[in-house]
């Protein structure tokens, strides 16, 4: 596909080597990014950039959160080799365990750290938004581990179909609400949590979920999440060798495959390859795959890529995937498409259910709905490239999903 700004074949081996470089001063990864924030909140901002800047380097900040990464959150996650499904494939198929980490995905990485740097900037609370859910527990357990109190904002149709989420946010002591107008889902939950905290920027501190949002936050979000990737890099060499052929990450929002890819970007004989929802097919409303359908906007605070109209009104979307069910997409996404570094594809709500079967009866693991886009990616790949060794995030596991599953997979049998 054609890059969204034109670069020679000169400027894009540069690009390519920058990449790794973004974001810029302002807060952008090439034309993408930025901070598009109302006035009252552009002091919180420049106070959390700060923050970012100072604690994030910060030796001591670092041995906290490293240790609460290992003794309470469960790192390093396992890299567990798939047996059945490399036999059935025809690739050597290696998972990233990101469903074994405390609360069940990857969104504990960053919940914690957010939640020690709130802490460290003096806030008194704690809001958060969430889709599929994970975001909302990870980010309860954190604030319950640390003493915040905290208000978790779901869409009223997130809050149905993850149900088993709802019940366990509220058990770890967070107040959970559901949020009625617009979409009901991931967007409108991000909205709500941005109406909160500026009412009262400084005593609240908003600590959002994915990639995605006004600057720092993509890059704060990165930084906490690339643990992923920088363990797979060394757990592949142990393991392998070698480093994989080829790296697969479910994308919504993006926060489990930034941190996957990003410490692989350097590496120029290593594939990356994001999965979008492609939900009911390519019209607008029946998918999430914002990269592989959308145009660039603006959305949220941010510059990005967007599933929009003619007119720039943003679109409601659909997938079977909460967690995967957003318009946007972080900015770093967006500049990693438009260089070529990484592609981007989708996977169909029925192709994804299949995938989440498959693994479930060869492997005995049950991965999220989410995860199991990332699955119909590297099963294509393997069918292309036998025999090349595959690595994919297993982002989190499936049992918050067991509503949508009985209303789908398991329709009929119970």
């Amino acid at each position: 596909m054609a890059t969204l700004f034109e670069l020679g074949e000169a400027e894009n081996l540069m690009a390519r080597e920058v990449a790794g470089n973004f974001p810029d001063a302002r807060g952008r990864f090439g034309p993408y990014g930025g901070r598009y924030v109302p006035e009252t909140l552009v002091p919180a901002h420049e106070r959390l950039e700060a923050g970012v800047k100072r604690w994030l380097r910060d030796p001591a900040f670092v041995a906290e959160l490293e240790d609460q990464l290992a003794t309470w959150a469960g790192r390093p996650t396992a890299l567990t080799y798939a047996p059945s499904l490399s036999s059935r494939w025809g690739a050597e198929i290696y998972l990233k365990r990101e469903d074994l980490a405390h609360t069940g995905a990857h969104k504990i990485n960053n919940a914690i750290g957010q939640a020690l740097l709130a802490k460290r900037l003096g806030a008194k609370r704690i809001v958060a938004e969430t889709g599929a859910g994970q975001h909302g527990v990870a980010t309860a357990a954190a604030c319950a581990r640390l003493g915040l109190p905290c208000t978790v904002y779901m869409g009223a149709i997130d809050c149905e179909r993850q149900a088993p989420n709802v019940g366990r946010m509220k058990l770890l002591g967070a107040t959970v609400v559901p949020v009625t107008n617009g979409d009901q889902t991931l967007r409108s939950a991000i909205d709500e949590a941005m109406r909160d905290w500026v009412s009262d920027p400084n005593g609240t501190y908003y600590l959002l979920g994915s990639a995605v949002g006004p600057h720092p936050y993509p890059y704060l979000v990165r930084e906490l999440q690339s643990v992923i990737g920088r363990e797979s890099k060394a757990q592949m060499m142990r393991q392998t060798g070698g480093l994989p052929d080829a790296v697969f990450a479910c994308v919504g929002g993006g926060s489990n495959s930034i941190g996957m890819f990003y410490p692989f970007v350097a590496d120029r004989g290593v594939e990356l390859i994001g999965l979008e929802a492609g939900g009911r097919g390519p019209a607008l409303g029946d998918n999430s795959a914002t990269l592989t359908l959308g145009r660039p906007g603006v959305l949220q605070g941010s510059y990005s890529m967007l599933l929009q109209d003619a007119d720039g009104q943003i679109q409601e979307t659909h997938s079977v995937s909460a967690g995967l069910d957003y318009p946007g997409v972080g900015p770093e996404h967006s500049l990693l498409m438009s260089i070529g570094r990484v592609r981007y594809e989708s996977a169909t709500d029925d192709e994804a259910l299949a995938a989440l079967s498959e693994c479930s009866q060869q492997e005995g693991i049950l991965s999220a709905i989410e995860t199991a886009h990332a699955f119909v990616g590297a099963r294509r790949y393997a069918a292309a490239h036998r025999g090349s060794k595959i690595l994919v995030c297993l982002s989190g596991r499936g049992d918050k999903d067991m509503p949508t599953l009985q209303k789908t997979l398991l329709k009929g049998q119970l």
